[in-house]
């Protein structure tokens, strides 16, 4: 596995102005504290606690009415990582109108096949749905901008990015590929500095942790795993459980693209946050099945959120990437929350918290 070093998380200027550096890590955020902002869910794990507490904090910024979810009872809750239907619709849930256009036409021109869940899509603020057009959405409409972005975080790959495609795969169901539905988040198509066919097979995750239903395997999978030789055991049982079934056949389906011609070479990109350790442990485990790379097989490439955030800035889209940061990344928000939560609320707390000593002598 290749993987661009998480290390660079919150070091860039543009997306760090005030100079506090990075955050120790994900707190384990108070159940107190998620109630009162409408964050809490049960089954939350801490990376995705923090986040939903991260986009209901986003969502008040922003004025944005709240949504609603059914809880396990049958009753309709408001959710502080939702935001309702009306305000879903009219694109609130991407961070400009251009980039809801660009959703609302790819929706509207999807592919034969192509598996959207329009719901989370326009009012699930946590979902990564949003965040695939949050992130491409402005490298769609501008192309030269999208080649000077995937010439930071993959140099020497393309020379030139040519297309874009939303939740793409190139035969949905056919034998010849995969012979089900896998597909990718995003399709990045492009030439070599020598003029190759190039593409960027992207998975995109947010505060998922890599737990989804497992699908039916199709038996087109123990071909495709035996004969890529991507993988040192192909036959491997773990390969098609999670946490890195889905990375499997994602890869699976790239490398079989290279082999019926689509492309000269390729790269499946998994994208994640640094501090989602579940995402990443994930990633770690399926490098860790994978064999040697050879000539004319389609790299796994594990790049952090924060690093394509920061390349984002890097190439002068400094607005779009604070926003990007805001959004997704800030957790010294939640940390600020945390401080005001814990921070004393009375007269009497405040004095002993000023000084303790005389506190004591007081009450002795």
């Amino acid at each position: 596995m290749q993987s661009l070093p998480a290390a660079s998380l919150n070091t860039h200027p543009i997306l760090d102005p005030s100079g506090l550096g990075p955050v120790p890590g994900i707190p384990l955020v108070p159940e107190s504290l998620r109630r009162r902002h409408h964050a809490f869910i049960a089954t939350d794990q801490r990376f995705r606690a923090a986040a939903r507490l991260l986009q209901a904090l986003w969502r008040v910024d922003r004025g944005l009415p709240i949504g609603t979810y059914t809880d396990p009872e049958g009753r309709r809750r408001k959710l502080g990582s939702r935001i309702s239907m009306a305000a879903g619709l009219a694109g609130a849930n991407f961070l400009s109108p251009a980039i809801a256009y660009v959703a609302s036409r790819e929706l509207a021109y999807r592919e034969i096949g192509a598996v959207y869940d329009v719901d989370r899509l326009h009012m699930n603020l946590l979902s990564s749905q949003p965040l695939v057009f949050n992130l491409f959405a402005p490298l769609k409409r501008d192309l030269a901008l999208a080649t000077k972005v995937v010439a930071e975080i993959l140099p020497g790959l393309m020379a030139e990015v040519t297309d874009i495609l939303f939740e793409h795969a190139p035969a949905r169901g056919h034998l010849a590929f995969t012979g089900d539905h896998t597909a990718f988040d995003l399709l990045i198509r492009g030439r070599t500095p020598s003029g190759k066919r190039a593409f960027i097979a992207v998975e995109v995750k947010y505060s998922e942790s890599c737990q989804e239903p497992v699908p039916s395997m199709h038996s087109r999978y123990a071909e495709l795993s035996a004969s890529s030789g991507l993988f040192i055991q192909p036959e491997a049982a773990s390969l098609r459980a999670n946490p890195i079934q889905q990375l499997f056949r994602q890869h699976c389906l790239a490398q079989v693209m290279l082999q019926h011609d689509l492309a000269d070479c390729g790269i499946y990109l998994f994208i994640a946050p640094t501090l989602n350790h579940l995402a990443q442990g994930a990633a770690a485990t399926y490098a860790q099945h994978l064999a040697e790379p050879q000539s004319g097989q389609a790299l796994f490439v594990n790049v952090a959120l924060e690093h394509l955030i920061e390349a984002i800035a890097e190439v002068g889209e400094h607005n779009h990437a604070r926003a990007l940061y805001r959004r997704y990344c800030d957790w010294w928000l939640i940390d600020g929350e945390l401080q005001l939560d814990a921070a004393p609320s009375t007269p009497e707390a405040l004095a002993v918290e000023a000084d303790p000593a005389a506190s004591l002598e007081q009450a002795s």
